[in-house]
């Protein structure tokens, strides 16, 4: 029986992060979540179970991050796979956003998957590990929303930067992909499945006429790292029931 791969999950306490956790542990993974949410992480390794560790880390701070994959190796060794998940939105009114929220989001979603892309595919390089390294972008890398203004340069920002470390990761047999999903039913989508006129608007622009699920985004992260997509990187899945193929937002 071959050795389990080493998988790391950020922003995984809940919602697409824990499902994408869930997803690798059915393809044979072994999981570390990592969330700011202390308390919030242990539950969903203790609930995912299978020997899944947990670990405390703030995206948005760059030695944080270094400290957690040092650690990571120390204790079990490199990731072979990691999904830079955690991120953050924000929103608010464009003309009164301070310039301190909208750094913040760039620092967690951008910046801060930038800082573990690059560790992670260090320790990859060091270890001769051909490894798969999956970023959460967005359909706002595409299409843009002025509430969330900071959030659509930071995910814009993830789908370039995914596709420049593919290019420079190839010759290590490093994959590296992401997926953008679409109106999907988590927390983050709370204020819109409690408001009639907001989930109208939101079937408006929706081919397949409902929400999507966390686990039909775990589900596309989990393939990306397999051997089934040997032959991708550089991409951005959209998962997204057809929206980005109506080509407006409202």
């Amino acid at each position: 029986m071959s050795e389990q791969p080493l998988a790391l999950v950020t922003g995984g306490a809940q919602g697409i992060g824990y499902a994408c956790a869930e997803a690798l542990a059915q393809d044979g993974a072994r999981l570390i979540l990592c969330d700011i949410n202390e308390e919030g992480v242990k539950a969903a390794a203790n609930k995912l179970g299978n020997n899944t560790e947990s670990i405390t880390c703030d995206m948005g701070d760059s030695d944080q991050i270094y400290a957690m994959f040092d650690k990571i190796e120390s204790d079990f060794g490199p990731v072979k796979i990691l999904v830079n998940n955690a991120g953050v939105a924000l929103p608010g009114d464009f003309l009164e956003t301070p310039l301190e929220q909208f750094k913040k989001v760039i620092d967690i979603n951008l910046t801060g998957t930038y800082v573990a892309l690059q560790r992670a595919a260090k320790a990859m390089v060091a270890n001769s590990i051909e490894g798969s390294i999956v970023n959460m972008s967005s359909i706002n890398a595409v299409v843009a929303i002025p509430s969330i203004a900071a959030y659509c340069a930071s995910k814009g920002g993830v789908a370039q930067l995914t596709k420049a470390a593919s290019l420079a990761l190839a010759a290590n047999n490093i994959r590296v992909n992401a997926v953008g999903p679409g109106s999907i039913d988590t927390a983050m989508m709370a204020g819109v499945n409690s408001n009639p006129e907001a989930m109208a608007r939101v079937m408006s622009r929706t081919p397949l006429q409902r929400v999507g699920e966390a686990s039909e985004i775990g589900d596309v992260v989990a393939f990306l790292a397999s051997k089934k997509a040997s032959y991708i990187t550089g991409e951005t899945i959209y998962v997204d029931g057809g929206r980005l193929g109506m080509n407006y937002t409202c």
